[in-house]
């Protein structure tokens, strides 16, 4: 997961400058017009197409995945009557989640976490709801987003009965729930770290934990703000969250609340578990140099004996004993048990 990753222009650069930002990928764009009784799908719509759908009684999705083109982007500015500074926020991302309210229409920012090849990755999702029309601008694929284009096709719910303020919900609605498989996967990631952390604490531990802790700060940046962003909405004087919308946009929010909780949680987890780890290594430590030092005790006394008989003096008579060399081992025996003794009785060991 990218650091604080943030694309934007050199300073000085004139505001609203739209320009592209790296090489890869391609911008795709579907139109969706629905009612209650008709849908059409447009796979790559003209800018006619475009206009036409901006004015018409239907509600109209544009979605756009692959933010990568500066010129499609421009293209639907002008069709749709985008802020320029809006339109260089969507090139830019790495923004933080927010929500601007421009007369006729407005501008909300997410952020929709996922795990690629157990790594979380944080797409960008821009969001331009206006008069029966809702625009969609997703940095990656927009695979998320796959179930509502096929609940709009098949016509299941109520989605294809509702405007674009219900379609905002459920959009928003599928950003904050993806953060749940993300941190399910981070907390058995814990789970196991913490069984291990228990019984063998060892560096590469260590490094996991950091990591760990990494990921949930930038989860908590990215994510943290989206709660911010619903209660704008539902606080917005306007017909976008109306009496009937206010609890489906109330339940984003639980969910957007649920998803921060269960983030500190975690985090208050991996502080407790790398406190229990310094233990541990602190314990493990304590205990070898008790070893050490029970065993250095027990041989001070046997290497003074040694080293009185090594000394090779004439006059030793103890020497020169038939059993001499038998009896001191006698006694450096006897001594190391009754110091081990000694040691078991005082539960030094």
């Amino acid at each position: 997961m990218e650091t604080f990753g943030k694309r934007y222009h050199p300073p000085g650069t004139p505001p609203g400058t739209l320009s592209r930002h790296g090489t890869g990928g391609v911008t795709r764009i579907r139109l969706f017009e629905y009612d209650d009784k008709q849908f059409t799908e447009t796979p790559a719509p003209t800018p006619a197409q475009c206009q036409k759908a901006a004015h018409n009684t239907q509600a109209d999705w544009l979605d756009v995945t692959g933010v990568h083109d500066p010129t499609a982007i421009n293209a639907l500015g002008e069709t749709f009557g985008l802020h320029p500074l809006a339109l260089e926020d969507i090139l830019n991302s790495g923004q933080r989640p927010k929500v601007d309210f421009h007369g006729q229409y407005t501008f909300l920012i997410l952020n929709l976490p996922h795990l690629v090849d157990d790594e979380i990755t944080l797409e960008q999702v821009s969001l331009f709801v206006g008069d029966g029309h809702l625009l969609s601008f997703c940095s990656g694929d927009g695979t998320a987003f796959e179930p509502i284009r096929a609940r709009l096709r098949q016509g299941f719910g109520r989605i294809r009965t509702r405007g674009v303020n219900y379609l905002l919900y459920t959009l928003m609605d599928v950003v904050i729930d993806c953060a749940f498989p993300v941190l399910e996967e981070l907390g058995e990631r814990i789970e196991t770290l913490e069984e291990q952390v228990l019984e063998n604490p060892d560096q590469a531990m260590l490094n996991t934990l950091h990591q760990l802790k990494r990921d949930l700060l930038l989860l908590r940046r990215a994510l943290w703000p989206q709660r911010e962003v619903i209660s704008r909405l539902i606080q917005h004087d306007g017909e976008l969250v109306n009496a009937e919308m206010r609890p489906y946009f109330g339940d984003c929010y639980d969910h957007a609340v649920q998803v921060i909780d269960l983030i500190e949680t975690y985090r208050e987890m991996l502080s407790g578990m790398l406190d229990i780890y310094l233990s541990s290594v602190s314990n493990r430590m304590n205990d070898i140099m008790r070893v050490l030092t029970i065993v250095g005790t027990i041989f001070i006394p046997l290497t003074f004996i040694v080293g009185v008989y090594g000394m090779n003096f004439e006059h030793m008579p103890e020497l020169k004993w038939h059993n001499g060399y038998f009896g001191v081992w006698g006694i450096m025996i006897a001594l190391a048990v009754a110091m081990l003794a000694a040691f078991k009785w005082r539960k030094w060991l």
